[in-house]
């Protein structure tokens, strides 16, 4: 693992103004893997200032040569695919498969924006004044305060930073307090690239302190934030102040839906991929099961034979196909949610406890669990859980299954499983979701947009849409 804990300013690698660190800790052992130095709104300020210092270079480079970085970097991430992924599985307990996979993705990202970062086209347009003429010119738009979460804490910050530095902006990243050792890995590479000084820091430290001086600091021109929606409010709010872009994506609340005429095995694996992935922490995993009462009893039993066959364990382990919790409060949560539901009554059919006993002692491990007879007072119904846990309901007709997958101020992603294709039209025009899969449990990709409507954000992620984020549109009228 890397021997460097400091934040990347300006070129150099220093400690935080405040001298202060932070123990990271493996949720699967409960153990240190290593301490970071932690920073403040005085370092965002420094690093802001070097973003500042660096960005009217960084936009007049040609799209040729910020090309030629942004592969340099998928080279090199690719090459230390194995070392990344092992860091991420110490970081934060995800299996070390799923790991190498979020590596290649973010690897992907700095590819496709490489190549993208040529096509940023203007256009012309016609006039009604015959001695006019009229041009649009797309411009990067500054400086991009970057916030990623810790649950994909490599590709969440390669898909914001590589659609910026494509477009002509610099970049200044708070990652998650809990995971930064990837990032700080990660940032090895890009010091290892070549990019010029200033044009992409890293800031690591309290979110609340260097949050502030992102939305405060008029030099930032950008917010691009993943996280919870209560936290992307906050920086929204901040950021009218100085009236600053932003692009949010917030929480999920996703409805998975099994009609009676699915194929039920390729549901329950779809269902597997979306919801046990990561141990359930992602913004797009299902969270609540809506299957066709004719067919509910024969799911529920194939879900529970498939979990039955499924390795819980640390995520070093390559059997393991479901980790730990991030840590002891995302654990209390999912258990509380739990526990609500079988108070509420519930029906535990698979799981429902914490694991204990021995290789599981000291880390931050939950059965993957599956609920029945759920009803829509329990806060599994309405809250995001983020754990490894199926809630059960059952519908009877398609009109009140869009109805009830709507109810919710969340609107991220949608799974819908069926052989009827009139239905697949149906079903992905009447949900409202910015992303829907049919008969796929698994449909993000990097060339294609990413992102929610409602609560759960503002912009999109992914493939052309993204480059779109960071650029101003310009104007400019010639009179002949």
């Amino acid at each position: 693992m890397t021997d460097s804990k400091k934040m990347y300013i300006n070129g150099e690698w220093i400690e935080a103004e405040s001298g202060e660190t932070q123990e990271v800790i493996n949720p699967a052992t409960g153990e240190s893997v290593g301490s970071v130095s932690f920073g403040d709104s005085r370092d965002a300020a420094k690093a802001i200032a070097a973003a500042d210092a660096a960005f009217k270079s960084w936009a007049q480079a040609t799209a040729r040569e910020r090309s030629k970085y942004l592969n340099n970097l998928y080279e090199l991430v690719r090459t230390h695919r194995d070392e990344l992924a092992g860091i991420i599985c110490a970081e934060m307990g995800k299996p070390l498969r799923e790991a190498k996979g979020e590596v290649l993705g973010a690897a992907d990202n700095f590819m496709w924006y490489a190549e993208e970062a040529k096509r940023v086209y203007g256009e012309t347009v016609p006039s009604t004044i015959p001695n006019k003429r009229i041009m649009v010119t797309k411009h990067p738009v500054g400086v991009v305060a970057a916030i990623t979460p810790w649950n994909f804490p490599v590709n969440m910050v390669a898909r914001k930073i590589a659609p910026a530095l494509a477009a002509g902006c610099t970049v200044v990243l708070k990652p998650a307090e809990g995971t930064p050792l990837s990032a700080i890995r990660l940032f090895e590479l890009i010091e290892q690239a070549g990019f010029p000084k200033g044009v992409v820091n890293l800031v690591i430290g309290n979110p609340e302190s260097i949050g502030k001086e992102f939305t405060d600091n008029k030099k930032v021109r950008k917010i691009a934030f993943t996280g919870s929606t209560r936290v992307g409010k906050l920086l929204m709010e901040g950021a009218a102040k100085t009236v600053k872009r932003v692009s949010l994506e917030l929480g999920g609340h996703a409805p998975f839906i099994v009609f009676d005429d699915a194929d039920l095995d390729a549901a329950v694996t779809g269902l597997f991929e979306s919801k046990f992935f990561n141990s359930g922490q992602m913004c797009i995993c299902t969270n609540r099961l809506y299957v066709h009462e004719s067919v509910v009893e024969e799911f529920t039993n194939k879900l529970v034979e498939r979990l039955t066959k499924a390795k819980v364990g640390d995520g070093r382990n390559m059997d393991t196909e479901i980790g730990p919790l991030v840590n002891e409060n995302g654990l209390n949560k999912v258990l509380d949610h739990i526990d609500d539901a079988r108070e509420r009554g519930g029906n535990i059919v698979y799981g429902g406890n914490r694991l204990t006993d021995g290789e599981y002692s000291k880390g931050f491990y939950c059965e993957p669990t599956v609920i029945t007879d759920v009803t829509p007072d329990m806060k599994i119904y309405t809250e995001e859980t983020f754990g490894p846990v199926v809630p059960i309901l059952t519908f009877k007709e398609e009109a009140e299954v869009v109805e009830l997958a709507n109810d919710t101020d969340y609107g991220l992603a949608a799974y819908v499983y069926t052989q009827n294709n009139s239905r697949c039209f149906r079903m992905s025009e009447a949900l409202e979701y910015g992303i829907v899969g049919i008969n796929d449990g698994s449909p993000t990709q990097t060339q294609a947009p990413f992102g929610g409507f409602k609560e759960s954000g503002i912009g999109r992620e992914g493939g052309r849409y993204a480059l779109e984020e960071f650029l101003e549109i310009k104007f400019v009228s010639f009179g002949l």
